[in-house]
């Protein structure tokens, strides 16, 4: 009997031939389909790799009964639905080293690009013009570089510089000093790099905390004559922000490899003529094309012929029995690291991880590594999966602790994670409770019962009368239902938390009128 693959992007001859060399595997390269083509198509697949052209949607996942593997050639999975694949059981996997190269010396490209005017020059000349005063360009040696995300790629963009005599500074807020001394890079807050940087060149994932981290207010703050790139991913960067700041004479060039629209249809950025823009070209090059190519042929051949899985975003690498004992903790593990990562201020230092109960009988390494993986996904999204979390975290020096007790504070049954960073030491226990349901049961010294799930907003106030009520009367002005509710104090008018569940987003106008709140010490939004 034969596994078929459906390949409905272009991927590269080296891959096609990994898989077409296994007798088991029958491969199918159907690229270019329409949606309607592609219902179809997927009902007799039981792998699908994909690219960035091909959207995978709840719909054609629910119409692909065989689907156990979808792979993604190249390291985004936007246009995925992973919660529609896990609920189906399907694994999905990305290649994420590929093209790591090729990203690198793409914004490099760009960098030197912008400061020696290199396309609007060469538009120039072919005009038949020859104006050299009009294109006098800056040298990049003695500038300050500002890297945002020091990652696998952000370290190549750094090694690539530093030659040029560029200094270095970066923000990464899952980053050590350590780690920083070793690259020559000097960690500093997010501001200071916008007010020190000459260049600032892009590198971490689109989530919702980096999602326009370059607004109206970060505009005003950087350094006159800044250059911008961004070969990380669309919607980093408002646009229309950006825009203001070229007008202002605060920005003196972009250099875009991704938009907020791909294609950009209105980008506000594409009229001036300090502005470069390449079309999502950061892994096109022969070698990147055929390095995620010939990755994810691997991946896939070996998760279909039971040789073990590799780089999955939503599936721990278990044997199946094994996996379904411990999946309710894989689910509560991942869920309260993220909660941690969503709360932490500073570089991560040291975590630790004690287990009680009966989920320290079982082999908790698969857990630890969901709990790092949640731990580190707000900061650096699709780029951590079950398989490198461990490696990822042990690059950027956090130092992973793990041990087992009898009760971890009177609960028999639980997980207990302490996050020690540079500004604070926090933790969050978690346990299983009714139909193995996660629970959060204590954030720091507050005894709680939340549900963690969906959109969370976290208070710290005095316990006052009334709180409750201001809260709930902001919330409902902008009808925003809340679905649940518990609280936590040190004792009667003392310190308190509030942790409610809401049915929608939080906006950031929202945040401000509850920060705005008598006796509320600060906000927290949280989504899981």
């Amino acid at each position: 009997m034969t596994t078929t693959i459906l390949i409905t992007d272009p991927l590269a001859e080296e891959g096609l031939a990994i898989l077409r060399k296994e007798k088991q595997l029958k491969v199918e390269v159907k690229a270019g389909l329409t949606p309607e083509q592609l219902k179809s198509a997927v009902g007799a697949c039981e792998a699908w790799i994909v690219r960035s052209g091909t959207k995978v949607t709840k719909d054609l996942i629910q119409r692909a009964d065989q689907l156990r593997v979808i792979g993604r050639a190249g390291i985004g999975l936007d246009n995925v639905d992973i919660d529609a694949a896990t609920q189906r059981g399907v694994i999905v996997m990305n290649s994420p080293a590929g093209n790591i190269i090729s990203t690198a010396e793409h914004a490099m490209s760009l960098m030197l690009a912008l400061a020696r005017n290199i396309a609007q020059a060469n538009a120039s000349v072919r005009q038949g013009e020859w104006k050299r005063s009009k294109f006098t360009g800056v040298e990049l040696f003695g500038k300050v570089l500002g890297v945002v995300g020091l990652g696998r790629i952000g370290t190549e963009v750094v090694r690539r510089a530093q030659p040029f005599g560029m200094k270095a500074i970066a923000f990464d807020p899952h980053l050590t000093e350590d780690r920083a001394r070793s690259l020559e890079v000097r960690l500093v807050a997010l501001d200071e790099l916008l007010k020190t940087a000459d260049y600032i060149t892009f590198h971490t994932p689109l989530t919702d905390e980096t999602r326009h981290m370059i607004g109206e207010r970060e505009v005003k703050i950087l350094k006159k004559g800044v250059r911008l790139i961004n070969c990380a991913r669309g919607g980093i960067l408002d646009e229309a922000a950006v825009a203001q700041g070229i007008e202002q004479g605060i920005i003196g060039g972009v250099a875009l490899d991704v938009f907020e629209e791909e294609p950009p249809k209105d980008c506000p950025l594409l009229k001036y003529d300090n502005v470069i823009a390449t079309p999502h070209l950061g892994a096109s090059t022969e070698e990147a094309q055929v390095n995620v190519s010939v990755d994810i042929a691997l991946q896939v051949r070996d998760a279909l012929l039971g040789r073990g899985v590799r780089n999955a975003v939503n599936f721990p690498c278990l044997d199946p029995e094994v996996y379904k004992r411990i999946e309710p903790y894989l689910r509560l593990a991942e869920k309260i690291g993220s909660f941690q990562g969503q709360l932490s201020d500073g570089p991560i230092q040291q975590v630790r991880i004690t287990y009680a109960g009966e989920v320290a009988a079982y082999q908790t390494s698969p857990i630890t590594i969901a709990l790092i993986k949640g731990l580190l996904t707000p900061t650096l999204g699709e780029t951590v999966n079950y398989v490198n979390a461990s490696v990822i975290a042990k690059e950027r020096g956090i130092r992973i602790v793990e041990s087992k007790a009898e009760d971890i504070e009177h609960f028999t049954n639980a997980i207990k994670l302490e996050v020690e960073s540079e500004q604070q030491t926090s933790q969050i226990v978690g346990g299983l409770f009714a139909r193995g349901e996660p629970r959060i049961v204590r954030i720091n010294e507050f005894a709680v019962d939340a549900i963690p799930s969906g959109y969370m907003i976290l208070t710290s106030n005095v316990d006052r009368p009334g709180m409750i009520g201001e809260i709930g009367m902001i919330l409902g002005d902008h009808k925003i239902n809340i679905a649940g509710m518990t609280f936590g104090r040190e004792a009667p008018g003392k310190r308190a938390i509030m942790l409610l569940n809401v049915d929608q987003a939080i906006s950031p106008e929202i945040q401000k009128q509850i920060r705005k709140a008598k006796h509320v010490l600060g906000v927290r939004v949280i989504k899981l």
